[in-house]
């Protein structure tokens, strides 16, 4: 190599310190996994980040898709593979299917969160967040005892969108591995009262911060959907970071990992009165109770899914509805003969 070759391989090192374990023409393989709200368009994303021309179907359990996009010109295509978590909090166990030890040092999450829901967005945001985290971290400290070395590599990553001379580098505690949220439905949310937008739009700076996470709106619109598209193109492909940003609270928000601030962002929006009542342990907590206090988040119940997709006509198998039709006879004769049984039973009555 030329000095002047070996000059931008430099350049193109330190501005993609990802690419590093990557030689040329190796395939490189990334996974994202998308959770967040049901009926939440996450596939709709999903489909638009992979250039797909399909009507999006209600995700089951768990889906999987991948894609392929080449780097550069007549170089192999890389693969990204693409999981989709259904059923909001519901199916939170099943993160430990995707990630495992072997892909954690090329794995990424997207969080997509209802706009049009406040009252269910901290409980969505806060459960699938705190087991994704465990987790994630139960992987570490097996890593740490077999391959310390890559489990050291992973932890530094997470502060490699924050510089050491950063002013909230002691206040923030960034997802173990790279994180986006994503606001949907921004269409419905742009119809809120103003002072509602701007508590959503503060809380999520802060929570998306304080992870080191990106955070971007979107709807349907074409252009923001291009602006997800981007900050999911640099988690599965590699492409370059977006440079642009937007936090004007009237607008959509478009904030890369990094680029936001504590000062800018400000304090939790109540009253000092207020603030002064709540008793929170961490900044995150206290942020939790100012957004509850403003949205009550729905009860448990009320989160719970009713509809059986076993009754869902999209999912019907002719062989399979008629040996579950007869399984379901059988099991209501069990229960009308075990209840006969139970009002039979003699008891004593010492």
């Amino acid at each position: 190599d030329t000095l002047w070759e070996l000059a931008i391989a430099e350049v193109k090192k330190r501005e993609n310190p990802d690419d590093d374990d990557v030689k040329p023409g190796e395939v490189w393989e990334k996974s994202v996994l998308f959770m967040g709200n049901k009926n939440g368009g996450k596939t709709t994303i999903i489909l638009r980040c992979l250039e797909r021309e399909e009507s999006p179907k209600p995700t089951l359990a768990l889906e999987y898709t991948f894609g392929r996009r080449a780097r550069r010109h007549n170089t192999p295509k890389d693969v990204a593979h693409f999981w989709e978590l259904g059923g909001g909090t519901s199916l939170v166990e099943l993160i430990r299917i995707p990630i495992t030890s072997h892909n954690i040092r090329s794995f990424a999450v997207v969080l997509v969160l209802d706009l049009s829901k406040p009252d269910e967005l901290w409980n969505t945001m806060e459960s699938l967040l705190q087991v994704t985290r465990n987790h994630v971290n139960k992987i570490l400290t097996k890593l740490e005892k077999t391959n310390p070395e890559v489990a050291a590599e992973i932890k530094q990553r997470m502060w490699n969108n924050l510089q050491r001379d950063h002013p909230d580098y002691a206040l923030v505690d960034p997802f173990p591995i790279p994180l986006v949220i994503i606001g949907s439905k921004y269409d419905i949310f742009h119809e809120f009262d103003s002072e509602m937008r701007k508590i959503i739009s503060k809380t999520l700076r802060f929570v998306s911060h304080y992870y080191g996470a990106s955070l971007v709106f979107t709807s349907k619109s074409e252009a923001l959907l291009l602006k997800a598209r981007a900050l999911i193109n640099h988690l599965a492909f590699g492409y370059d970071k977006s440079k642009s940003l937007s936090v004007d609270p009237s607008k959509p928000l478009f904030i890369p990992a990094g680029l936001d601030s504590m000062s800018q962002i400000g304090p939790p929006p109540a009253s000092d009165s207020d603030l002064g009542k709540m008793r929170a342990s961490t900044p995150l907590e206290l942020w939790k109770k100012v957004f509850e206090k403003t949205f009550p988040p729905k009860s448990f119940c009320d989160l719970q899914d009713t509809k059986d997709p076993a009754q869902d006509t999209q999912y019907a198998e002719y062989e399979v509805d008629v040996m579950r039709a007869q399984k379901n006879q059988e099991l209501e004769q069990y229960k009308r003969n075990a209840s006969k049984s139970w009002k039979e039973m003699d008891f004593d009555s010492d």
